[in-house]
């Protein structure tokens, strides 16, 4: 019971503690991968922690009923429990009631989290579907699909295969180079397979909305891949192409007043992307937030590693 309470413990300290670093740290994108890495390490940290934590209260469970609750009763009272309170039929049933109501507590979010990457994979299908049905093929190999609509957008659906869609306003008001830069981000987006990662973090929100680390986490993955893709699309057309695509983009999205679509070059924090583009960081810069945001990685998965081993050794 005490391995599996500490384990506990450390991941409530890592899922409300976490997040103020990370923010800090990669909040302005100096180095959008490792942000990603970071952050993504710590949310796999988190859950592994939960899962092992369960493993070690199903296996003293298992072990033996009698000796699980003793332990249970001890570890509360600081060993001072006596025999006829754990053996006591009320004791047993609250303890057996509890644990009924932990397993339905974890089916319930199992359950939400599949739901929700359910329901966003049937979304993700259906649209990319009725693109490809309804919009004009642009291009080759890597096509695009042209879809009439006076609104500018450009954004990727994911799937198989997956569809750049733009819109006939994106084509009027973006110029050749631009237009390039535009669907070299959408590919980087594809490329770096950013919609797992959205549906991923989106759903643990979903089904652990409390949780600060996986709330939090889904915004700033999604901004660190919008920055991550800009940094392809900037290495293929150039920053300041990118950025005057971006600006004339967020300028027409605004004068309609339309939200911004799912993965789409004018998706995230645009006035963040803008700054960044506009101001790329230093060499000094970029080092010194690279090597904190290693070093932070590199932290979280030895601790996730460790704090098990020692709560079950109990060295």
């Amino acid at each position: 019971m005490i391995p599996a309470l500490l384990i506990f413990c450390y991941a409530i300290i890592a899922a409300w503690v976490l997040p103020l670093p990370l923010r800090w740290l990669s909040g302005a994108g100096v180095s959008p991968r490792l942000g990603l890495a970071a952050w993504l390490t710590a949310m796999s940290s988190v859950l592994a922690s939960v899962a092992v934590a369960l493993a070690v209260l199903a296996r003293a469970a298992i072990d033996g009923w009698p000796a699980f609750a003793r332990t249970v009763c001890e570890s509360v009272t600081s060993g001072t429990c006596p025999p006829a309170v754990y053996r006591s039929a009320a004791y047993e049933l609250g303890l057996a009631i509890t644990a009924f109501l932990c397993g339905i507590a974890m089916i319930v979010c199992g359950w939400r989290y599949g739901r929700s990457l359910h329901r966003a994979s049937v979304r993700t299908r259906a649209h990319a579907e009725a693109a490809r049905i309804t919009g004009h093929r642009m291009g080759g190999e890597n096509a695009a699909f042209v879809l009439d609509a006076t609104r500018p957008a450009v954004y990727c659906v994911p799937g198989r295969p997956p569809t750049i869609v733009l819109t006939t306003g994106a084509l009027a008001l973006l110029g050749p180079e631009q237009l390039t830069a535009v669907l070299a981000h959408e590919r980087a987006h594809l490329a770096g397979r950013h919609h797992l990662l959205l549906a991923v973090t989106r759903s643990l929100a979903a089904a652990a909305p409390a949780v600060p680390l996986f709330a939090r986490g889904t915004g700033a993955v999604a901004r660190l891949a919008e920055m991550r893709a800009d940094d392809a699309a900037a290495r293929r057309g150039g920053r300041g192409t990118l950025l005057t695509a971006l600006l004339a983009m967020e300028a027409a999205a605004a004068a309609a007043q339309a939200p911004a679509a799912w993965l789409a070059a004018t998706g995230g924090v645009v006035a963040a992307r803008v700054r960044r583009l506009a101001e790329p960081p230093g060499t000094a810069r970029w080092v010194c937030h690279g090597l904190a945001l290693a070093v932070l990685t590199l932290a979280i998965a030895a601790a996730s590693a460790l704090v098990p081993a020692f709560a079950v050794t109990g060295i």
